[in-house]
């Protein structure tokens, strides 16, 4: 999945340098010893953004000592790269290990693309978060390895929220709900910017219900949302949006939302980090009233449940370097390097040990109480066509805040759920 990630408001973007290239003939498989290594020449996709100069000089110097063998990366851009994953593939020369986006896994594993890691999570893997694992595994078995994460946390005005008269951030939804009435009530300012089709959101709502979007019948996948408890995240979605004048027809992007918020007349808003950088970009004047906190749930000791978008790092099936891929991965995602990766992109990492890493940057220690409780969208290779525009789930959710029932607003779209989870991927 495509994200922007900043390490702090004010850095625009992040250079990678690609590694020097060497030999390219084959390991000799799974039991092969740090000598047979040399001369290898180790192919990583990483994408555009993903993983700064720094880090990828760091680890390159790591692997490279460890293992005799070069390194080189190859920088992909998002656009187009399911596709272009897809074809690598199913070809003779695939690169040796690829980034591949946490709700995407399931799909390219589903092709046999991928080659199962069960032994490196035994190895390295024991404490990997639960949450953000979970978009490494399909049907029972480990494809991949968790990455880097990111999830949405509310942005807001301090100015504004001084001028409400409210002392510190809400810890509870309840809180949230009355610091958004005062807003309303006490200035000339939009409680917050939700638009009716963030469906992101939406989507981190269900996830604290503990709802599924899916549900099985028979040896299919069909629609799932008229579950009660979907509907009860519907309805929470709705208490925001009533705070709001934002459209209901339209999503987070249309128009940019942190745009919209840079105008200063804005409480807040739910978004990405990157968005603050966003905002910042349009109106310069309001960095000084950015604020963050973590989207708060029903009780103050457990968070709301947020979309957890990221990467999982994957070995190719069709590798001729299986055991120097895995060798990649252990020095990659070990505690130095994947702290290190979290410090410089501000990413939420695999291991809820390394969140020290966060510490100074306001976002992402914004985001990180939350990724515990996050999740993903239903990790199944289906799912991929149901977002497809036009999302059916961006007009259920029109229709309910144009005033249809939950019910009957999934009655309206569930047809067409079902037929794109019947189409073969």
């Amino acid at each position: 999945m495509k994200r922007k990630l900043i390490a702090a408001i004010g850095i625009a973007g992040m250079m990678i340098s690609v590694a020097a290239c060497g030999g390219d003939d084959g390991d000799s498989g799974k039991n092969a010893g740090p000598d047979s290594f040399k001369g290898q020449t180790l192919r990583v996709w990483t994408m555009d953004g993903s993983a700064p100069a720094q880090w990828t000089k760091d680890v390159q110097a790591a692997f490279e000592k460890k293992t005799g063998a070069k390194l080189k990366f190859e920088i992909q851009k998002w656009d187009g790269i399911q596709e272009k994953i897809t074809t690598a593939l199913s070809e003779d020369n695939p690169p040796d290990v690829l980034e591949v986006g946490n709700t995407q896994t399931p799909a390219y594993a589903a092709t046999g693309g991928l080659a199962e890691l069960a032994d490196l999570k035994q190895q390295i893997g024991t404490d990997w978060t639960p949450s953000v694992s979970q978009s490494s595994v399909y049907d029972g078995k480990q494809y991949a390895a968790p990455w880097y994460f990111a999830n949405r946390v509310v942005i807001y005005n301090k100015k504004i929220w001084a001028k409400a008269g409210i002392k510190s951030t809400p810890k509870t939804r309840d809180e949230f709900y009355k610091d958004l009435e005062a807003i309303g009530k006490k200035t000339d300012a939009d409680p917050i910017y939700l638009p009716g089709q963030n469906w992101y959101f939406f989507d981190g709502l269900t996830i604290g219900q503990g709802a599924d979007l899916v549900k099985k019948d028979g040896d299919k996948y069909v629609s799932n949302l008229a579950d009660p408890k979907v509907t009860q995240a519907m309805e929470i979605y709705k208490k925001y949006a009533s705070y709001s004048t934002a459209p209901k027809d339209k999503d987070e992007a249309t128009p940019q939302q942190a745009e919209v918020f840079a105008k200063g007349k804005t409480g807040a808003f739910i978004g990405m980090g990157w968005e603050a950088g966003t905002a910042v970009t349009a109106n310069k004047s309001i960095e000084k009233d950015l604020g963050y906190f973590t989207i708060p749930g029903e009780t103050a000791d457990k968070p709301e449940g947020v979309f957890l978008g990221g990467s999982n790092l994957a070995v190719a099936q069709g590798s001729k370097k299986q055991a120097l891929a895995k060798e990649f991965l252990k020095i990659a995602l070990n505690d130095k390097y994947e702290g290190e990766l979290a410090k410089l992109n501000g990413v939420i990492p695999n291991k809820a040990s390394l969140q020290t890493n966060l510490k100074g940057n306001a976002v992402a220690e914004a985001a990180a109480p939350a990724a515990a409780a996050g999740g993903t969208t239903p990790l199944i290779p289906e799912w991929a066509s149901v977002e497809n525009t036009p999302n059916p789930i961006k007009s259920y959710m029109t229709a309910v805040l144009n005033g249809k029932s939950p019910a009957d607003a999934a009655k309206q779209v569930e047809g067409d759920i079902n037929k794109r989870l019947a189409q073969q991927n």
